[in-house]
């Protein structure tokens, strides 16, 4: 779930702090983007540029009537699978995502539509459940060994490059300009959301996540710009259209997150997820990566759209 209270100050200082960084952070390229893109090509359909075997996709769209958004599971998603406008292959071979205000929704819970990949790491075997301590999830190193056996994986990666390329431009000032670009979602709550957001009179948009306290409140954690639908134009921002990328990466109960820009510093932020609740028997995780629409406000025609050119799950 998505929640919008902010833990108090002093807290959210204690959680985000600085800790040190995990080797497969500190061997990260000052300045250079993640991944080779030189392969990439625009006439083949998504799953041919990427390996999308371990993913599943969530429509903005209800075609069987169930109230539901509709989802294209590991195989379907990796024989060609690409739906214009939603979810096809650029012109320069990029892995395109768009999304509306409007569109269905994932469960009763969720307030807003999206494209984006769920991590599936049965890669395709129907014969471990999507949800629960299961082959296809991963859980936190300090979680029980009965539980650690019993999971996919143990901690683990997300890295991406894109650009986004839309935001929406209509509606309730305070969702106007948002979209989650990349999250670690657990049983319930989300140890990660990553947001990218521009506002209609700035140049360039603000990056930031939010960490959400298992069964409580978002701390909320700056990496350029911030989240304020009345802030000014931030200098270090990032342009639609221009290429960044990020890494998330769980250790030891840390969460990492380092933004890389072309020519720039990298930047990372961490928090300190071990009195999150997070090592619970219950708790499992998989990343997701795409378009999180956080306007359904506005105009039917508004949208956001993002284009990713590498994306790679470790661990």
């Amino acid at each position: 779930m998505t929640n919008t209270l902010v833990v108090n100050t002093s807290l959210a200082e204690d959680l985000a702090a600085t800790h040190t960084l995990p080797d497969s952070h500190q061997i990260l390229a000052q300045g250079e983007l993640l991944g080779d893109f030189s392969s990439l090509d625009p006439s083949k359909p998504p799953s041919e540029n990427f390996d999308l075997l371990s993913w599943t996709l969530s429509l903005p769209t209800d075609l069987n009537k169930d109230l539901k958004a509709d989802i294209i599971y590991e195989k379907a998603l990796s024989d060609k699978f690409s739906l214009k406008p939603l979810f096809y292959t650029a012109a320069d071979g990029g892995m395109v995502f768009a999304c509306p205000n409007a569109g269905a929704k994932t469960s009763k819970n969720t307030k807003y539509a999206r494209t984006e990949l769920r991590e599936m790491l049965r890669r395709g075997n129907s014969r471990f459940k999507t949800k629960g301590v299961t082959k296809n999830n991963w859980v936190f190193s300090s979680a029980h060994g009965s539980v650690k056996r019993k999971a996919g994986a143990v901690e683990g990666s997300l890295e991406a490059t894109l650009a986004v390329n839309r935001v929406s431009t209509t509606g309730d000032e305070k969702k106007v300009g948002r979209v989650i670009i990349g999250q670690i979602h657990a049983t319930d709550d989300e140890p990660i959301r990553l947001y990218y957001r521009k506002l209609p009179g700035n140049e360039k948009g603000s990056i930031y996540f939010a960490h959400e306290i298992n069964g409580g409140d978002d701390v909320w954690v700056n990496l350029v710009g911030g989240r304020s639908h009345t802030l000014k134009n931030p200098v270090e921002g990032i342009a639609l259209n221009e290429k960044f990328s990020y890494k998330i990466t769980v250790k030891n109960d840390i969460l990492f997150v380092t933004l890389v820009r072309e020519g720039k510093p990298n930047l990372t932020k961490s928090v300190d997820m071990s009195i999150s609740g997070y090592n619970k028997n219950n708790q499992y995780m998989y990343f997701k990566a795409g378009v999180y629409n956080q306007n359904n406000s506005g105009a039917e025609n508004d949208y956001v759209q993002a284009t990713f050119y590498h994306l790679d799950n470790q661990h």
